[in-house]
């Protein structure tokens, strides 16, 4: 039977994957990758992949995919930018990128020895866990999105441990960073790369950072960046004393200052001194059940971090607020250096455009495998990651261009039945019958 127009779509985007590869030995184990993730299955690691792939040779085909992920030298960025090209292409189709939108996510992980693992913060579980955490930059259009890079966090214990850096491959060119100078050097390829320029999303974690944001502006993109409700800024209308004139002695005064009687406040004193008529409610899309609404205020200030060392104020800024009215006190804030003109419901769907990415993660997670790579190294880590971005983008365009329901477990991908007894390591043992 001839392959139908999904498979021959498929088998045409695999193509370019294995040529973004590099070297012709890894085209058919790289395209039974992809094929294991997109396929049913609990388990997407991959001793299962290779038991539904090839029932008949599970060994030799479990040694294949193995090698392709966790050995062969291909380079990540290379096989994502075959498939932003691929996935964006169709997902313009149906409107612009609005949106880069940047991120993490934490991957729970036992153990101490897989790359990258230690007790942090992990929103997975909402609390300090032993994981590992990659961040990520998306492009997002008003209906789709798609993750175009992403890289592992390495905490500083294990930047500074030389037997476990060898051990699990990290590179020697890898140092400590920030999550935040991560995600700028993601942005930096993107600008360099000619992707479609669009407002930068993310939340207080980066927002936060004053480097960050002006490393955003730097660069020439908008931003709409969540902060806490202790970011300090100036009232509307104000600033900074001007620096004292001059008398002809000494340096000339260069700093801008602030006193006990002229001091900047914070984002919640300012909330809470704005009038009743400053809020508005404001709906910015529909949800599953309702329409998603919520009482907002948006008023231009002037950041004051700092800017006592600064010969010039920080420019006017959006300070948008979100203080729904069943609570005691604001839950949200954003900085965004979008257009003094721009709408106020245009300001609260780009700042909660970041909705969207949740979706991303649960599907590359719960449908994908992302989270499901038993491997230690580095170099097996980036790799799962990015087959499993490559399987989604390729949904993401069957979706923008054909089939919105497209999922993974669903495509017309064609495969044997896998052992009937075959049980893959670590799963857990049926029950004897009493």
């Amino acid at each position: 039977m001839a392959p139908g127009a999904q498979q021959q779509r498929f088998a045409d985007y695999l193509h370019r994957l294995a040529q973004a590869a590099g070297h012709q030995d890894r085209a058919t184990p790289l395209r039974l990758y992809c094929t294991g993730l997109l396929l049913p299955g609990e388990r997407k690691s991959v001793e299962p992949m290779a038991a539904r792939l090839a029932p008949d040779k599970v060994r030799q085909t479990h040694q294949s995919l193995h090698h392709v992920v966790a050995d062969a030298p291909w380079e990540d960025e290379d096989l994502l930018e075959v498939v932003r090209q691929y996935a964006l292409s169709a997902m313009q189709k149906r409107g612009p990128v609005e949106a880069w939108i940047v991120d993490d996510t934490g991957l729970v992980k036992k153990g101490k020895h897989s790359v990258g693992v230690t007790r942090q913060y992990c929103g997975q579980v909402g609390k300090q866990e032993n994981c590992r955490i990659a961040v990520s930059l998306s492009l997002s259009t008003a209906q789709t999105s798609l993750p175009i890079a992403w890289r592992l966090y390495l905490p500083e214990v294990w930047v500074d441990d030389r037997k476990r850096r060898k051990a699990t491959g990290v590179p020697e060119a890898i140092g400590f960073q920030t999550k935040s100078e991560i995600a700028l050097d993601q942005i930096r390829t993107a600008v360099e790369r000619g992707i479609p320029p669009a407002p930068v999303l993310a939340d207080a974690a980066y927002g936060n950072d004053s480097k960050f944001r002006e490393a955003i502006r730097a660069l020439g993109l908008l931003y709409v960046l969540g902060v806490q409700s202790s970011m300090s800024v100036w009232k509307p209308g104000s600033g900074p004393l001007p620096k004292p004139a001059w008398k002809g002695t000494g340096r000339p005064p260069k700093l801008l200052r602030r006193d006990r009687h002229h001091a900047p406040l914070s984002a919640k004193e300012l909330a809470f001194s704005l009038p009743p008529r400053a809020w508005r409610t404001v709906t910015w899309r529909e949800g599953t059940r309702q329409p998603l609404r919520s009482r907002f205020a948006a008023i231009r200030v002037r950041p004051a971090h700092r800017d006592y060392w600064r010969s010039q104020p920080h420019a006017e800024e959006w300070l948008l607020i979100e203080w729904p009215r069943a609570e005691a006190e604001p839950t949200k804030y954003w900085l965004s250096t979008l257009p003094a003109n721009t709408k106020l419901h245009d300001l609260v769907r780009l700042a909660k455009q970041r909705w969207i990415i949740e979706r991303d993660y649960q599907e590359l997670k719960q449908e994908l495998g992302l989270g499901h790579y038993e491997g230690r190294g580095w170099r097996g880590f980036h790799h799962h990651a990015t087959l499993c971005i490559a399987a989604y983008g390729f949904l993401v365009a069957e979706r923008s261009r054909f089939s919105p329901s497209a999922r993974g477990g669903q495509v017309e991908l064609p495969a044997p039945q896998a052992p009937p007894h075959f049980r893959p390591r670590g799963a857990p043992r049926a029950r004897r019958a009493a």
